[in-house]
């Protein structure tokens, strides 16, 4: 029976394929006393056997797509399975307590675990008890024969459910067979909504039961551009919906007729269109939408792939790519942003009642200098390879941004000292995303080269409601003049000290945001690769003159959200 489950649309686009539950098997079982102690290890001889046969796959796959490096954890897995006191102290569980291998291996991996955790003296050690708890779930589910999933072994045309999706998920997806996914939680801001617009994948998010309506294996068409899953749909339903991809590759065909052209509003004002990235692969995006530059390098997913804190060398190569790639044109980099729903197995964080206000981006940078230090030494190595931009994130207070520029400048004078080329021409600024820090643009626009506006942190901070957290979805208001005034003194501030502005969230991609913006004079607008040249398309449309008392009426005489989107309506249509 056909259904049709509303969501909000995340990224652009049409797919149609099974489905493929991404969601964590009920791995619960009961403890049991036996008899035969030989049946039970020789389950636990076949769960390992399978296991081992899984990770191998895995590992190749990941080699093969990631790297040597990062398949190396699935070599770390392999060698517990095949460590003698680990399985063997398994078996003697079994033996001597008379229980079945599912409450033997629980307990065995439990104190393994409880060890590794233990040794606080050795990080690397106590690294291994997530690769343990790993190992065992997998091990475990195995022996109580359900399925595990992993994207990795995703071998035909999938769409994902998923009650949602972490970075390091999305960031796992391979294209050539995943074609979108669904979940049951997130917003159009959420960092697997934004992976999904750089990977190109159609995206439906926040529908609250997908992964209750849908079974493995049932046919799902993901309409990314209204925001709806359809399960099981008839064959009128495909047949509608490939002529709505069939359009919808047709209007992005006349996009690309834009791919070489510089970004000129219909009055001859040129704006620059930059692409936000998160790794060196997605420089094939920027380069193919016809980017003016980067305007977001999230250089956390660097970190996030690792599975130890990358080295400076490893760090020089990745940035010397990004930058020699994009052959002069300007590369922003943002240091790196962990903390919030972003973390590292590596680094632990202390436990917050609420992490996304605490102890994450610069405030670890400059608390943890050693981090922070070798990631400016690659950045100022590699800077001699194209014109780089450097951008501090959750910047609060001036004393933050000095303390920063310092350890930059410090590391700077080493490295020319040490005969080390480093460009003599990089712009520090920093991301305006914390209220306080927009109130005082003026003060701030005084110290650095640029602003570029976080709105996705900044409308989270301003309205007081978790980016993530679905029940209060509908106070992510980008056009509520409380947000525009925010934004306009930015722009403003940085204007009157001779300095540019750009954006970096993903309202800079937003078709009733840009109006606003052009009309506040933004220079710079950065956003998914995906989007620029549909953004240039609307800009071409724009006139400057025709929007030059816009910004003014949103921020004074608007009083909600809606009010400007009927008044960018009006602007835009008016005849």
């Amino acid at each position: 029976m056909v259904k049709t489950i509303k969501g909000i649309a995340a990224s652009d686009g049409i797919a149609t394929a099974e489905a493929y539950l991404l969601v964590q098997p009920d791995l619960s079982f009961t403890k049991k006393s036996i008899s035969d102690a030989d049946a039970e290890i020789s389950r636990l001889k076949d769960a390992i056997s399978t296991s081992d046969d899984e990770l191998t796959k895995i590992r190749d796959i990941a080699k093969e797509s990631l790297g040597e490096e990062e398949a190396q954890v699935f070599d770390a897995h392999k060698a517990i399975l095949a460590d003698p006191e680990f399985t063997g102290a398994v078996e003697q569980e079994v033996k001597d307590q008379k229980v079945n291998v599912e409450q033997a291996l629980h307990d065995v991996s439990e104190n393994f675990i409880s060890i590794f955790e233990g040794m606080t003296d050795n990080p690397y050690m106590q690294e291994r008890a997530a690769d343990v708890r790993d190992v065992t779930k997998r091990v475990m589910a195995h022996l109580l024969g359900v399925d595990l999933p992993n994207p990795a072994l995703i071998d035909h045309e999938v769409v994902i459910v998923a009650h949602d999706l972490t970075p390091s998920d999305t960031a796992q997806l391979n294209k050539k067979y995943v074609k979108g996914f669904v979940t049951d939680i997130g917003g159009r801001t959420a960092h697997s909504a934004i992976m999904a617009r750089s990977l190109e994948l159609p995206a439906v998010v926040g529908t609250d039961t997908i992964t209750k309506d849908v079974k493995a294996g049932d046919t799902v068409i993901i309409d990314g551009l209204s925001g709806a899953a359809i399960v099981d749909p008839s064959d009128e339903d495909i047949k509608k919906y490939q002529q709505k991809a069939k359009d919808f590759a047709e209007e992005k065909a006349e996009w690309e007729k834009l791919k070489d052209e510089a970004t000129v509003t219909a009055d001859g004002k040129h704006f620059d269109i930059a692409a936000n990235i998160g790794t060196p692969d997605d420089l094939q995006g920027v380069i193919e939408n016809g980017a003016e530059g980067i305007g977001l390098y999230r250089t956390e997913f660097l970190y996030m792939q690792s599975e130890s804190l990358p080295t400076e060398e490893d760090q020089f190569k990745a940035y010397k790519k990004v930058l020699e790639g994009m052959k002069g044109k300007a590369v922003v980099v943002r240091t790196m942003d962990i903390g919030g729903d972003k973390h590292l197995p590596y680094l632990p964080l202390p436990e917050e009642m609420n992490p996304f206000l605490g102890y994450r981006a610069i405030r670890i940078s400059l608390d943890r200098q050693e981090i922070f230090r070798t990631q400016l030494r690659a950045l100022l190595r590699a800077s001699a390879f194209g014109t780089l931009r450097i951008m501090f994130p959750m910047i609060g207070t001036l004393q933050e941004f000095r303390d920063a520029k310092k350890v930059f400048e410090e590391e700077k004078a080493k490295l020319v000292k040490d005969g080390v080329e480093v460009s003599d021409d990089i712009q520090l600024g920093m991301m305006m995303e914390v209220p306080a820090a927009a109130v005082l643009a003026d003060q701030f626009a005084k110290e650095v080269d640029f602003f570029s506006i976080g709105t996705n942190d900044l409308i989270q901070y301003t309205m007081a409601a978790d980016r993530g957290n679905e029940h209060v979805s509908y106070l992510y208001q980008p056009y509520n003049p409380s947000i525009l005034r925010l934004i306009k003194h930015v722009i403003d501030s940085a204007h009157k000290e001779g300095k540019w502005a750009g954006m970096c969230g993903e309202a800079a991609g937003d078709n009733t945001m840009v109006p606003l913006l052009l009309s506040m004079g933004l220079d710079e607008y950065s956003m998914s690769a995906t989007s620029v040249l549909r953004v240039r398309s609307l800009m071409k449309k724009l006139s400057t003159k025709d929007l030059a008392t816009l910004a003014d009426r949103a921020v004074n005489e608007s009083i909600t959200n809606e009010d400007n989107k009927k008044l960018v309506d009006e602007y835009v249509n008016k005849k």
